[in-house]
């Protein structure tokens, strides 16, 4: 991909060349105030005159011409709060799935603190290390690299030091990986459904040119102050109509999460199985998706480094899922404690004398039938 520029600064372009413009190899135009603006050559998609001086309303999905509102002198950013409200659902759904397996009311929040931070820079590595040109070549400001709310959080990389801080917390408290991991990998898809969402504010995240009724209007924009502006001379921020490829990955992920609960619920599923399939599940997604991108991204073998990816992360998912037969796990716990157990230890901790009636109560609240795990664990979920 070729860019051309007439100045140090990256912040205004025609569209977003990080994440969404589809072959920008076009000139670099000023707008109104004399910022540089990259704009594809695209005149039909672009400019009224290459319809033959009859211009057509079509049906088309709008974007938004503004991604960041002002509480005086704080910035609210579409994309931080998208995440935010992700990460906040995730942890939500995944305390209510894994309490029902018998979990702790404390458990979840104290593996979230290690698997969100874990995450969040497990995110921003992948996408600055599998694009690096963006920062680290010349002209280009590698303070940028840090600047994570202007978009560019990679999921692969999200998920593989996220689940490395979900081990961590587990560890410390005495939890199986594969147990929280399968009660909350479906709130995984749930925030990233959710977070794909800032991709939208931001106008970036979009596929090839197109003409189907579903299209995605994408404005030419400024990615350090978070809104359109002029495509060239004319005036109009519009730069051309796309395929809206965030909205079928967090279609496509929103009905993972229903497939991911609904196929643990059926078939009992555990040991890490419930995780394998949403590998299985997004690794697919992704690849169809990706397939439908054109915007900047390296390339290994003539592949986008995002289909590779999702590749390895089907293929493991099918080998974890066919390997790890048999009955659920009847203890998420390491010392293989039941929630009955669990509860009255927990009970007794609280205190002595007449602690004991509390232990009693919150061991009869966990798990009342302590012969029978499979029975229990089948019904958690």
């Amino acid at each position: 991909m070729r860019q051309y520029t007439l100045s140090s600064t990256r912040s205004d372009r025609c569209g977003v060349g990080r994440y969404g413009a589809a072959r920008l190899d076009g000139a670099v135009e000023r707008d109104a105030v004399g910022s540089s603006v990259m704009c594809p050559k695209w005149p039909s998609l672009r400019r009224p005159h290459a319809y033959g001086g009859h211009v057509h309303l079509q049906a088309s999905i709008p974007s938004p011409t503004t991604s960041v509102w002002h509480l005086g002198p704080l910035p609210l950013r579409a994309y931080a709060l998208c995440i935010v409200a992700g990460i906040i659902v995730a942890i939500f759904l995944t305390h209510r799935r894994f309490v029902a397996r018998g979990a702790g009311p404390d458990d979840v929040w104290d593996v979230a603190k290690w698997a969100v931070p874990f995450g969040i820079v497990g995110g921003r590595l992948y996408h600055v290390l599998t694009d690096p040109e963006l920062y680290f070549s010349s002209g280009a400001h590698p303070i940028d690299a840090v600047k994570i709310w202007d978009g560019g959080l990679g999921i692969p990389g999200a998920i593989a030091l996220g689940t490395l801080g979900a081990w961590i917390g587990c560890r410390r408290r005495g939890l199986r990986l594969d147990s929280f991991g399968d009660a909350g990998v479906p709130a995984v898809a749930l925030a990233q459904a959710i977070g794909r969402w800032g991709n939208y504010f931001n106008n970036e995240l979009f596929g090839r040119p197109t003409t189907v009724p579903w299209k995605l209007q994408i404005h030419c924009w400024n990615i350090t102050e978070g809104h359109a502006v002029p495509c060239g001379p004319g005036g109009s921020t519009i730069m051309g109509y796309y395929q809206p490829t965030f909205l079928y990955e967090s279609l496509w992920n929103l009905g993972l999460v229903f497939f991911l609960i609904w196929a643990g619920r059926r078939f009992a599923l555990g040991n890490g199985r419930v995780f394998a399939l949403y590998a299985i599940g997004y690794g697919t997604g992704r690849l169809w998706v990706e397939a439908l991108r054109s915007d900047h991204a390296n390339h290994i073998l003539g592949l986008r480094v995002n289909i590779w990816t999702a590749l390895i992360a089907v293929i493991g998912g099918l080998v974890w899922f066919v390997t790890h037969r048999g009955p659920r796990e009847a203890s998420i716990y390491l010392d293989g404690r039941l929630p009955a157990e669990a509860g009255s230890e927990a009970g007794d901790k609280a205190g002595s004398g007449v602690g004991n009636d509390a232990g009693d109560e919150a061991a009869d609240k966990a798990g009342t039938d302590a012969a029978a795990p499979v029975q229990t664990a089948r019904s958690a979920e």
